[in-house]
């Protein structure tokens, strides 16, 4: 996978492309990322990127031609996809990763800074625009890394053991499930016995059921879209069971609790 960044602080990723996975994927070229200062694509002395918007208001408005110029050089005759990070763009999932890495296209990353890009960029020379959550941050140096980060897991070679990556959250449709290590007791909190019975297939089945858990607890959105099983619907059905019973049980601590406290008197 090859991808290219633009940005006015190429500094910015200097140890974050030499650290941890990144950093030997790069070195074993199973990942090829390029930084480029957008400054380089000036044409004035100053070697200006930025000046004041049309129209006024505050800020500085980064300008087009310098934008426009680097893409249009960093593009050469393999297909390329040119993504400005930005907090208006369609925001980023597992599933877009995927499609962004099955696409085996030369990706140009542009990050912005200031009161954002000329909009003549979009018009002439970008693809898309991807944003990490509906957030604004300061430029887009963060959202390229943690793009380039998310891609870089779906390149052969660069995570150890590529299951880890089909376990992840989101992957299935639906969020991970709780992981434990040594030691066995933490806090009083001991590891559930199903983890150290050392029956594969029980272990395999409560995962399936606290990903299950933990999905309908944090992001029960997610279940509109998920695809799943039938022994995987089969443990929804028991979990949300679950959750009506005590949602019952707890509604009914309530009520004796409100009618114990009517039947008090006044002395009382």
């Amino acid at each position: 996978m090859r991808i290219s960044v633009i940005t006015i602080f190429p500094e910015l990723f200097r140890e974050f492309l030499s650290t941890s996975l990144i950093g030997r994927a790069i070195e074993s070229e199973a990942l090829e990322v390029s930084v480029h200062n957008l400054r380089d694509f000036t044409e004035d002395k100053h070697q200006s990127v930025d000046d004041e918007p049309y129209g006024g208001g505050g800020g500085m408005v980064m300008m087009a031609p310098p934008w426009i110029g680097a893409v249009r050089a960093l593009r050469t005759d393999v297909p390329s996809r040119c993504v400005l990070m930005s907090p208006q763009g369609r925001r980023l999932t597992d599933a877009r990763v995927q499609e962004l890495a099955a696409g085996n296209e030369h990706l140009i990353l542009l990050c912005g800074r200031y009161e954002g890009i000329d909009e003549r960029v979009q018009l002439t020379v970008v693809d898309e625009e991807i944003s990490v959550g509906d957030f604004v941050l300061s430029g887009g140096e963060l959202p390229a890394m943690v793009l380039i980060e998310a891609l870089s897991r779906e390149v052969p070679g660069v995570v150890g053991q590529p299951e880890c990556v089909e376990q992840d959250s989101f992957r299935q449709g639906l969020l991970d499930f709780p992981h434990y290590t040594r030691p066995q007791v933490v806090e009083g909190l001991q590891v559930p016995s199903v983890l150290v019975s050392g029956d594969h297939a029980a272990i395999r089945a409560w995962r399936g059921r606290q990903a299950i858990r933990a999905t309908v607890g944090k992001r029960p959105d997610l279940l509109v879209q998920a695809a799943l099983s039938e022994e995987q619907l089969e443990w929804l059905a028991e979990i949300e069971r679950e959750g009506s019973e005590y949602q019952t049980a707890a509604k009914d601590l309530v009520t004796r609790a409100e009618d114990k406290d009517n039947t008090k008197s006044p002395r009382e």
